[in-house]
Protein backbone atom coordinates (compact mmCIF):
# COMPACT_ATOMS: atom_id res chain seq x y z
CA UNK A 1 0.00 0.00 0.00
CA UNK A 2 1.43 3.37 -1.00
CA UNK A 3 1.61 6.24 1.47
CA UNK A 4 -0.14 9.49 0.57
CA UNK A 5 1.54 12.88 1.04
CA UNK A 6 -0.95 13.65 3.81
CA UNK A 7 -0.12 10.51 5.77
CA UNK A 8 3.60 11.22 5.42
CA UNK A 9 3.16 14.72 6.83
CA UNK A 10 1.03 13.36 9.66
CA UNK A 11 3.75 10.83 10.50
CA UNK A 12 6.44 13.54 10.64
CA UNK A 13 4.27 15.71 12.89
CA UNK A 14 3.69 12.76 15.23
CA UNK A 15 7.44 12.11 15.38
CA UNK A 16 8.07 15.77 16.17
CA UNK A 17 5.56 15.69 18.99
CA UNK A 18 7.23 12.63 20.55
CA UNK A 19 10.86 13.60 20.19
CA UNK A 20 10.55 17.31 20.73
CA UNK A 21 13.41 18.17 18.36
CA UNK A 22 12.41 17.23 14.81
CA UNK A 23 12.39 19.95 12.13
CA UNK A 24 11.15 20.03 8.55
CA UNK A 25 14.19 20.91 6.46
CA UNK A 26 15.15 19.52 3.11
CA UNK A 27 18.43 17.54 2.92
CA UNK A 28 21.32 19.90 2.40
CA UNK A 29 19.30 22.94 3.52
CA UNK A 30 21.82 25.32 5.16
CA UNK A 31 19.15 26.18 7.70
CA UNK A 32 19.02 22.59 8.96
CA UNK A 33 20.32 22.32 12.54
CA UNK A 34 23.50 20.34 13.05
CA UNK A 35 23.17 17.05 14.95
CA UNK A 36 24.79 17.35 18.35
CA UNK A 37 26.54 14.54 20.18
CA UNK A 38 24.93 13.14 23.30
CA UNK A 39 26.19 14.53 26.59
CA UNK A 40 26.90 12.69 29.83
CA UNK A 41 25.10 13.92 32.92
CA UNK A 42 25.27 12.77 36.56
CA UNK A 43 22.60 10.29 37.61
CA UNK A 44 19.95 11.66 39.96
CA UNK A 45 19.05 8.46 41.79
CA UNK A 46 20.91 5.29 42.86
CA UNK A 47 19.87 2.13 44.71
CA UNK A 48 21.97 -0.28 46.77
CA UNK A 49 21.20 -3.50 48.64
CA UNK A 50 23.24 -5.02 51.48
CA UNK A 51 22.56 -8.63 52.64
CA UNK A 52 21.96 -9.66 56.25
CA UNK A 53 25.54 -9.84 57.57
CA UNK A 54 25.65 -12.86 59.87
CA UNK A 55 23.65 -14.96 62.31
CA UNK A 56 26.65 -15.52 64.60
CA UNK A 57 26.68 -14.14 68.14
CA UNK A 58 30.41 -13.49 67.63
CA UNK A 59 29.95 -11.26 64.58
CA UNK A 60 30.80 -7.56 64.45
CA UNK A 61 29.72 -5.63 61.35
CA UNK A 62 30.76 -2.23 60.03
CA UNK A 63 28.74 -0.42 57.35
CA UNK A 64 30.40 2.35 55.33
CA UNK A 65 28.61 4.64 52.87
CA UNK A 66 30.41 6.94 50.44
CA UNK A 67 29.85 9.16 47.40
CA UNK A 68 32.91 10.62 45.63
CA UNK A 69 33.10 14.37 45.27
CA UNK A 70 33.11 16.08 41.91
CA UNK A 71 29.77 15.31 40.30
CA UNK A 72 26.14 16.13 40.92
CA UNK A 73 24.36 19.44 40.60
CA UNK A 74 25.59 20.81 43.90
CA UNK A 75 22.05 20.87 45.25
CA UNK A 76 20.29 18.83 47.88
CA UNK A 77 20.38 15.08 48.18
CA UNK A 78 20.34 12.18 50.61
CA UNK A 79 21.71 8.65 50.80
CA UNK A 80 20.23 6.30 53.38
CA UNK A 81 20.43 2.58 54.08
CA UNK A 82 17.35 1.30 55.91
CA UNK A 83 16.42 -2.13 57.31
CA UNK A 84 14.66 -4.65 55.09
CA UNK A 85 12.23 -7.22 56.45
CA UNK A 86 14.18 -10.42 57.19
CA UNK A 87 12.19 -13.54 56.29
CA UNK A 88 12.84 -17.27 56.32
CA UNK A 89 11.46 -19.42 53.51
CA UNK A 90 8.75 -20.68 55.90
CA UNK A 91 7.71 -17.11 56.70
CA UNK A 92 7.48 -16.33 53.01
CA UNK A 93 5.05 -19.22 52.60
CA UNK A 94 3.06 -18.24 55.72
CA UNK A 95 3.39 -14.48 56.35
CA UNK A 96 3.31 -13.16 59.93
CA UNK A 97 1.34 -9.87 59.90
CA UNK A 98 2.61 -8.82 63.34
CA UNK A 99 6.24 -9.29 62.38
CA UNK A 100 5.74 -7.43 59.13
CA UNK A 101 4.01 -4.56 60.96
CA UNK A 102 6.87 -4.26 63.46
CA UNK A 103 9.51 -4.40 60.72
CA UNK A 104 7.68 -1.77 58.70
CA UNK A 105 7.78 0.59 61.70
CA UNK A 106 11.55 0.12 62.01
CA UNK A 107 12.20 0.41 58.28
CA UNK A 108 11.94 4.21 58.31
CA UNK A 109 14.93 4.54 60.64
CA UNK A 110 18.16 4.68 58.59
CA UNK A 111 21.07 2.56 59.77
CA UNK A 112 23.51 4.72 57.81
CA UNK A 113 22.78 8.24 56.50
CA UNK A 114 25.26 10.05 54.25
CA UNK A 115 25.00 13.85 54.22
CA UNK A 116 27.84 15.04 51.98
CA UNK A 117 30.04 13.69 49.15
CA UNK A 118 33.76 13.16 49.57
CA UNK A 119 33.67 11.88 53.16
CA UNK A 120 32.40 8.42 54.19
CA UNK A 121 30.12 7.73 57.14
CA UNK A 122 29.87 4.49 59.07
CA UNK A 123 27.83 2.52 61.56
CA UNK A 124 28.43 -0.66 63.54
CA UNK A 125 26.37 -3.53 64.90
CA UNK A 126 27.02 -6.74 66.83
CA UNK A 127 23.47 -8.02 66.60
CA UNK A 128 23.15 -11.60 65.38
CA UNK A 129 19.81 -10.72 63.79
CA UNK A 130 21.01 -7.60 61.95
CA UNK A 131 18.80 -7.25 58.86
CA UNK A 132 19.58 -6.71 55.22
CA UNK A 133 19.58 -3.05 54.16
CA UNK A 134 17.78 -1.30 51.32
CA UNK A 135 19.25 2.02 50.24
CA UNK A 136 18.50 4.97 47.98
CA UNK A 137 20.63 8.00 47.12
CA UNK A 138 19.31 11.11 45.39
CA UNK A 139 20.58 14.43 44.09
CA UNK A 140 24.25 15.20 44.53
CA UNK A 141 24.81 11.99 46.55
CA UNK A 142 23.58 9.64 43.81
CA UNK A 143 26.50 9.69 41.28
CA UNK A 144 28.98 6.96 42.24
CA UNK A 145 27.32 6.09 45.56
CA UNK A 146 28.80 2.93 47.09
CA UNK A 147 28.52 1.07 50.38
CA UNK A 148 30.64 -1.62 52.01
CA UNK A 149 29.60 -4.18 54.61
CA UNK A 150 32.49 -5.73 56.55
CA UNK A 151 31.85 -8.46 59.13
CA UNK A 152 34.43 -10.06 61.42
CA UNK A 153 33.52 -13.43 62.96
CA UNK A 154 36.31 -14.36 65.34
CA UNK A 155 35.41 -17.98 66.10
CA UNK A 156 33.05 -20.79 65.23
CA UNK A 157 32.14 -22.50 61.96
CA UNK A 158 31.63 -19.20 60.14
CA UNK A 159 34.94 -17.71 61.34
CA UNK A 160 36.40 -15.20 58.93
CA UNK A 161 36.38 -11.70 57.53
CA UNK A 162 33.36 -11.27 55.27
CA UNK A 163 33.36 -8.26 52.97
CA UNK A 164 30.62 -7.29 50.53
CA UNK A 165 30.14 -4.31 48.29
CA UNK A 166 26.42 -3.63 48.45
CA UNK A 167 24.89 -4.40 45.06
CA UNK A 168 22.60 -2.60 42.65
CA UNK A 169 19.25 -4.31 41.99
CA UNK A 170 19.11 -6.36 38.80
CA UNK A 171 17.34 -9.31 37.18
CA UNK A 172 20.19 -11.71 36.32
CA UNK A 173 23.18 -12.94 38.40
CA UNK A 174 25.87 -15.62 37.96
CA UNK A 175 27.83 -17.12 40.88
CA UNK A 176 30.47 -19.67 39.80
CA UNK A 177 32.24 -21.01 42.89
CA UNK A 178 29.39 -22.00 45.21
CA UNK A 179 28.95 -25.54 46.56
CA UNK A 180 26.42 -28.04 47.87
CA UNK A 181 29.03 -30.28 49.52
CA UNK A 182 28.70 -31.39 53.15
CA UNK A 183 31.65 -29.21 54.21
CA UNK A 184 29.94 -26.06 52.92
CA UNK A 185 26.94 -24.02 54.03
CA UNK A 186 26.34 -21.58 51.20
CA UNK A 187 23.34 -19.26 51.29
CA UNK A 188 22.13 -17.12 48.40
CA UNK A 189 20.59 -13.93 49.78
CA UNK A 190 17.79 -12.37 47.73
CA UNK A 191 16.81 -8.78 48.62
CA UNK A 192 13.91 -6.89 47.06
CA UNK A 193 14.12 -3.05 47.18
CA UNK A 194 10.71 -2.31 45.70
CA UNK A 195 7.18 -1.92 47.01
CA UNK A 196 5.85 -4.99 45.20
CA UNK A 197 6.91 -8.63 45.43
CA UNK A 198 9.55 -10.09 43.14
CA UNK A 199 9.61 -13.69 41.91
CA UNK A 200 13.00 -15.37 41.39
CA UNK A 201 14.36 -18.65 40.01
CA UNK A 202 17.60 -20.32 41.09
CA UNK A 203 19.36 -22.79 38.78
CA UNK A 204 22.34 -24.93 39.79
CA UNK A 205 24.97 -26.38 37.45
CA UNK A 206 27.64 -28.91 38.40
CA UNK A 207 30.49 -30.60 36.50
CA UNK A 208 28.01 -32.90 34.76
CA UNK A 209 25.41 -30.27 33.91
CA UNK A 210 22.22 -28.96 35.55
CA UNK A 211 21.41 -30.25 39.05
CA UNK A 212 17.89 -31.49 39.61
CA UNK A 213 15.93 -28.96 41.67
CA UNK A 214 12.20 -28.41 42.07
CA UNK A 215 12.27 -25.90 44.93
CA UNK A 216 14.44 -23.32 43.19
CA UNK A 217 11.61 -22.12 40.97
CA UNK A 218 9.13 -19.34 41.65
CA UNK A 219 10.66 -18.05 44.88
CA UNK A 220 8.66 -15.08 46.16
CA UNK A 221 10.65 -12.22 47.68
CA UNK A 222 8.14 -9.88 49.35
CA UNK A 223 8.35 -6.12 49.02
CA UNK A 224 11.36 -4.51 50.74
CA UNK A 225 12.43 -7.80 52.28
CA UNK A 226 15.32 -10.28 52.15
CA UNK A 227 15.17 -14.07 51.91
CA UNK A 228 18.22 -16.36 52.45
CA UNK A 229 18.17 -19.72 50.67
CA UNK A 230 20.50 -22.56 51.75
CA UNK A 231 21.78 -23.75 48.40
CA UNK A 232 22.24 -27.38 49.48
CA UNK A 233 18.49 -27.63 50.19
CA UNK A 234 17.68 -26.82 46.57
CA UNK A 235 19.00 -30.18 45.34
CA UNK A 236 19.73 -33.66 46.65
CA UNK A 237 23.11 -33.75 44.90
CA UNK A 238 26.25 -32.94 46.90
CA UNK A 239 28.67 -31.23 44.50
CA UNK A 240 31.94 -29.48 45.29
CA UNK A 241 31.85 -26.79 42.60
CA UNK A 242 28.55 -25.30 41.49
CA UNK A 243 27.55 -22.37 39.30
CA UNK A 244 24.44 -20.63 40.62
CA UNK A 245 22.20 -18.68 38.24
CA UNK A 246 19.63 -16.31 39.76
CA UNK A 247 17.02 -14.65 37.56
CA UNK A 248 13.71 -12.92 38.17
CA UNK A 249 10.38 -13.60 36.52
CA UNK A 250 9.04 -10.33 37.85
CA UNK A 251 10.59 -7.44 39.73
CA UNK A 252 14.26 -6.92 40.52
CA UNK A 253 16.48 -8.01 43.38
CA UNK A 254 19.98 -7.88 44.80
CA UNK A 255 21.77 -11.23 45.13
CA UNK A 256 24.93 -12.36 46.94
CA UNK A 257 26.18 -15.75 48.14
CA UNK A 258 27.52 -16.17 51.68
CA UNK A 259 30.00 -19.03 51.79
CA UNK A 260 30.92 -20.89 54.98
CA UNK A 261 33.54 -23.65 54.76
CA UNK A 262 34.40 -25.92 57.69
CA UNK A 263 38.09 -25.90 56.75
CA UNK A 264 38.93 -22.40 55.52
CA UNK A 265 36.42 -19.93 57.00
CA UNK A 266 33.85 -17.80 55.24
CA UNK A 267 33.28 -14.80 52.95
CA UNK A 268 30.84 -13.36 50.44
CA UNK A 269 30.87 -14.48 46.81
CA UNK A 270 29.85 -11.55 44.59
CA UNK A 271 28.37 -12.13 41.12
CA UNK A 272 30.62 -12.49 38.11
CA UNK A 273 30.43 -9.91 35.37
CA UNK A 274 27.88 -10.84 32.68
CA UNK A 275 28.98 -13.69 30.36
CA UNK A 276 31.79 -12.50 28.10
CA UNK A 277 34.38 -13.93 25.71
CA UNK A 278 37.31 -12.44 27.65
CA UNK A 279 37.42 -12.15 31.44
CA UNK A 280 39.79 -10.56 33.94
CA UNK A 281 39.95 -11.57 37.63
CA UNK A 282 42.17 -9.05 39.45
CA UNK A 283 43.81 -8.99 42.86
CA UNK A 284 45.30 -12.40 43.72
CA UNK A 285 47.42 -11.87 46.86
CA UNK A 286 51.13 -12.64 46.60
CA UNK A 287 50.98 -15.03 49.58
CA UNK A 288 48.01 -17.08 48.37
CA UNK A 289 48.52 -20.75 49.27
CA UNK A 290 45.69 -22.00 47.06
CA UNK A 291 44.00 -20.54 43.99
CA UNK A 292 41.10 -22.39 42.37
CA UNK A 293 39.42 -21.23 39.18
CA UNK A 294 35.74 -22.06 38.68
CA UNK A 295 34.15 -21.26 35.29
CA UNK A 296 30.91 -21.93 33.47
CA UNK A 297 29.75 -21.67 29.85
CA UNK A 298 26.02 -20.84 29.79
CA UNK A 299 25.55 -21.04 26.03
CA UNK A 300 25.07 -23.96 23.65
CA UNK A 301 28.77 -24.18 22.72
CA UNK A 302 31.82 -25.41 24.59
CA UNK A 303 34.51 -22.88 25.46
CA UNK A 304 38.26 -23.40 25.06
CA UNK A 305 40.00 -20.74 27.10
CA UNK A 306 43.61 -19.66 27.36
CA UNK A 307 44.63 -19.12 31.01
CA UNK A 308 47.21 -16.39 31.67
CA UNK A 309 48.60 -14.82 34.81
CA UNK A 310 49.44 -11.12 34.75
CA UNK A 311 52.20 -10.84 37.31
CA UNK A 312 54.39 -8.07 38.62
CA UNK A 313 56.46 -7.70 35.47
CA UNK A 314 55.06 -9.98 32.76
CA UNK A 315 52.21 -12.16 31.57
CA UNK A 316 52.69 -15.95 31.59
CA UNK A 317 50.72 -19.18 31.38
CA UNK A 318 50.68 -21.50 34.42
CA UNK A 319 52.57 -24.72 33.78
CA UNK A 320 50.20 -27.58 33.02
CA UNK A 321 47.14 -25.31 33.13
CA UNK A 322 47.65 -23.02 30.17
CA UNK A 323 44.23 -23.88 28.73
CA UNK A 324 40.82 -24.83 30.14
CA UNK A 325 37.98 -26.66 28.40
CA UNK A 326 34.52 -25.64 29.64
CA UNK A 327 31.72 -27.78 28.28
CA UNK A 328 28.35 -26.21 27.57
CA UNK A 329 26.18 -25.92 30.69
CA UNK A 330 28.81 -27.65 32.82
CA UNK A 331 30.95 -26.18 35.58
CA UNK A 332 34.71 -26.56 35.17
CA UNK A 333 37.30 -26.04 37.89
CA UNK A 334 41.07 -26.21 38.09
CA UNK A 335 43.52 -25.93 40.97
CA UNK A 336 46.16 -23.38 39.99
CA UNK A 337 48.20 -24.04 43.15
CA UNK A 338 51.41 -21.95 43.14
CA UNK A 339 50.39 -19.67 40.29
CA UNK A 340 51.49 -16.47 42.06
CA UNK A 341 55.15 -17.50 42.45
CA UNK A 342 55.27 -15.21 45.46
CA UNK A 343 54.06 -12.19 43.49
CA UNK A 344 50.67 -10.50 43.31
CA UNK A 345 48.77 -11.11 40.11
CA UNK A 346 45.55 -11.19 38.13
CA UNK A 347 44.07 -13.88 35.91
CA UNK A 348 43.06 -13.37 32.29
CA UNK A 349 40.87 -15.78 30.31
CA UNK A 350 40.75 -15.44 26.51
CA UNK A 351 39.58 -17.75 23.68
CA UNK A 352 42.18 -20.21 22.44
CA UNK A 353 40.89 -19.60 18.91
CA UNK A 354 39.78 -16.01 18.27
CA UNK A 355 37.51 -17.31 15.49
CA UNK A 356 35.54 -19.48 17.92
CA UNK A 357 34.43 -17.53 20.95
CA UNK A 358 31.97 -18.47 23.68
CA UNK A 359 30.86 -16.20 26.54
CA UNK A 360 31.63 -17.54 30.02
CA UNK A 361 31.48 -16.52 33.68
CA UNK A 362 34.19 -17.22 36.27
CA UNK A 363 35.43 -16.68 39.81
CA UNK A 364 38.49 -17.52 41.92
CA UNK A 365 38.53 -19.17 45.34
CA UNK A 366 41.66 -17.87 47.07
CA UNK A 367 43.10 -19.20 50.32
CA UNK A 368 45.83 -17.70 52.50
CA UNK A 369 47.55 -19.41 55.41
CA UNK A 370 48.03 -23.08 56.23
CA UNK A 371 46.43 -25.72 58.46
CA UNK A 372 43.89 -24.37 60.93
CA UNK A 373 45.04 -20.81 60.18
CA UNK A 374 43.65 -20.78 56.65
CA UNK A 375 41.23 -18.13 55.45
CA UNK A 376 39.23 -17.89 52.19
CA UNK A 377 38.09 -15.09 49.86
CA UNK A 378 36.55 -14.95 46.40
CA UNK A 379 37.42 -12.90 43.31
CA UNK A 380 34.76 -12.82 40.58
CA UNK A 381 35.49 -11.73 37.03
CA UNK A 382 34.89 -7.98 36.85
CA UNK A 383 34.45 -5.16 34.37
CA UNK A 384 37.07 -2.37 34.05
CA UNK A 385 37.02 0.63 36.39
CA UNK A 386 36.16 2.75 33.35
CA UNK A 387 35.87 6.44 34.12
CA UNK A 388 35.66 5.96 37.87
CA UNK A 389 35.17 3.32 40.56
CA UNK A 390 35.23 3.47 44.36
CA UNK A 391 35.53 1.10 47.30
CA UNK A 392 34.71 2.06 50.89
CA UNK A 393 35.94 0.93 54.33
CA UNK A 394 39.72 1.17 54.02
CA UNK A 395 41.72 1.30 57.22
CA UNK A 396 45.02 2.95 58.14
CA UNK A 397 46.63 -0.49 57.82
CA UNK A 398 45.60 -3.63 55.98
CA UNK A 399 44.47 -2.32 52.56
CA UNK A 400 46.15 -3.35 49.28
CA UNK A 401 45.05 -1.99 45.90
CA UNK A 402 45.66 -4.17 42.83
CA UNK A 403 45.62 -2.61 39.36
CA UNK A 404 46.03 -4.56 36.14
CA UNK A 405 46.15 -3.47 32.50
CA UNK A 406 45.48 -6.50 30.28
CA UNK A 407 45.91 -4.60 27.01
CA UNK A 408 47.78 -1.31 26.84
CA UNK A 409 49.76 0.55 29.49
CA UNK A 410 47.51 2.86 31.48
CA UNK A 411 47.73 5.70 33.94
CA UNK A 412 45.29 5.90 36.83
CA UNK A 413 44.52 8.50 39.45
CA UNK A 414 43.81 7.19 42.95
CA UNK A 415 42.10 9.42 45.49
CA UNK A 416 42.05 8.55 49.18
CA UNK A 417 39.01 10.38 50.54
CA UNK A 418 38.77 12.35 53.73
CA UNK A 419 38.44 10.11 56.79
CA UNK A 420 35.06 9.29 58.30
CA UNK A 421 36.10 10.95 61.57
CA UNK A 422 38.80 13.33 60.35
CA UNK A 423 41.62 13.84 57.89
CA UNK A 424 42.01 15.31 54.41
CA UNK A 425 42.02 13.57 51.03
CA UNK A 426 45.23 12.55 49.28
CA UNK A 427 45.76 11.91 45.56
CA UNK A 428 48.39 9.77 43.82
CA UNK A 429 48.92 8.72 40.19
CA UNK A 430 50.13 5.26 39.12
CA UNK A 431 51.33 3.84 35.80
CA UNK A 432 50.28 0.24 35.13
CA UNK A 433 52.32 -1.46 32.43
CA UNK A 434 50.59 -3.57 29.80
CA UNK A 435 50.07 -7.21 30.79
CA UNK A 436 51.08 -6.69 34.42
CA UNK A 437 49.57 -6.26 37.88
CA UNK A 438 50.60 -3.43 40.17
CA UNK A 439 49.82 -4.08 43.84
CA UNK A 440 50.34 -1.07 46.11
CA UNK A 441 49.63 0.10 49.60
CA UNK A 442 47.18 2.86 48.67
CA UNK A 443 47.61 6.46 49.81
CA UNK A 444 46.21 7.27 53.24
CA UNK A 445 44.48 10.59 54.00
CA UNK A 446 46.61 13.00 55.98
CA UNK A 447 45.54 13.08 59.62
CA UNK A 448 43.25 10.07 59.10
CA UNK A 449 40.71 9.24 61.77
CA UNK A 450 38.27 6.41 61.13
CA UNK A 451 38.03 4.74 57.74
CA UNK A 452 38.28 6.15 54.22
CA UNK A 453 37.31 5.37 50.64
CA UNK A 454 39.45 4.84 47.54
CA UNK A 455 38.42 6.18 44.14
CA UNK A 456 40.21 4.97 40.99
CA UNK A 457 39.95 6.94 37.72
CA UNK A 458 41.45 5.97 34.37
CA UNK A 459 43.47 8.92 33.11
CA UNK A 460 44.91 7.48 29.88
CA UNK A 461 45.80 4.27 28.10
CA UNK A 462 43.90 1.00 27.96
CA UNK A 463 41.29 -0.50 30.30
CA UNK A 464 42.24 -1.09 33.92
CA UNK A 465 40.76 -3.72 36.25
CA UNK A 466 41.08 -3.30 40.01
CA UNK A 467 40.52 -5.01 43.35
CA UNK A 468 41.03 -4.05 46.99
CA UNK A 469 42.22 -6.55 49.59
CA UNK A 470 41.39 -5.74 53.22
CA UNK A 471 43.38 -7.78 55.76
CA UNK A 472 42.48 -7.73 59.46
CA UNK A 473 44.48 -10.43 61.31
CA UNK A 474 42.74 -11.99 64.29
CA UNK A 475 43.94 -14.69 66.68
CA UNK A 476 46.87 -15.68 64.50
CA UNK A 477 44.69 -15.97 61.38
CA UNK A 478 45.39 -13.65 58.46
CA UNK A 479 41.72 -12.94 57.86
CA UNK A 480 41.09 -11.09 54.62
CA UNK A 481 38.49 -10.22 52.00
CA UNK A 482 38.73 -8.99 48.39
CA UNK A 483 36.38 -6.56 46.64
CA UNK A 484 36.59 -5.82 42.93
CA UNK A 485 35.99 -2.32 41.53
CA UNK A 486 33.96 -1.62 38.40
CA UNK A 487 32.73 1.59 36.77
CA UNK A 488 30.27 3.22 39.18
CA UNK A 489 27.82 4.30 36.49
CA UNK A 490 27.76 7.78 37.98
CA UNK A 491 26.87 9.39 34.67
CA UNK A 492 24.43 8.51 31.91
CA UNK A 493 24.41 9.46 28.24
CA UNK A 494 21.63 11.92 27.45
CA UNK A 495 20.90 12.84 23.82
CA UNK A 496 20.99 16.54 23.04
CA UNK A 497 17.49 17.76 22.17
CA UNK A 498 15.75 21.01 21.36
CA UNK A 499 12.08 21.79 21.41
CA UNK A 500 10.47 22.85 18.08
CA UNK A 501 6.73 23.44 18.18
CA UNK A 502 6.56 25.26 14.83
CA UNK A 503 5.34 22.04 13.19
CA UNK A 504 2.13 22.25 15.21
CA UNK A 505 1.19 25.69 13.83
CA UNK A 506 -1.83 25.89 11.49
Amino acid sequence: MKSTPLSLIAGVVALAAVTGFAALNAPGDPAAPEAKAATRLPVERSSLLCPAPSSSDLASTTYTSFTPAGEGDGGAGEAELKPALALTTDEVAEPDPEKEKKAAAEADKPVVALKEPGRPVGAETSASDAPALVGTATGRLAPGWTAQQTTAVTAGEARGLLGATCTRPDTDFWFPGASTSKARRDYVHLTNPDDSAAVADIELFGPDGPLQSDVGEGITVPARSSVPMLISTLTSEAVQDVAVHVTTRSGRIGALVRVADDTVGSDWLAPSVDPAETLVLPGIPADATSVQLVAFAPGEDDADMKVQMMGKSAMFSPAGNDTLRIKSNMTASVDLRDITRGEPGSLRLTPVDARRTTPIVAALRVVRGTGSKREVAFIPATAPVGSRASVADNRAKGSTLSLTAPGRTAEVRVTASAGSQGGEQTVKTYTVKAGTTLAVVPPVPSGLKGSYALTVETESGGPVHAARTLALPEGGVDMFTVQTLADDGGTVEVPTARQDLSLLDD
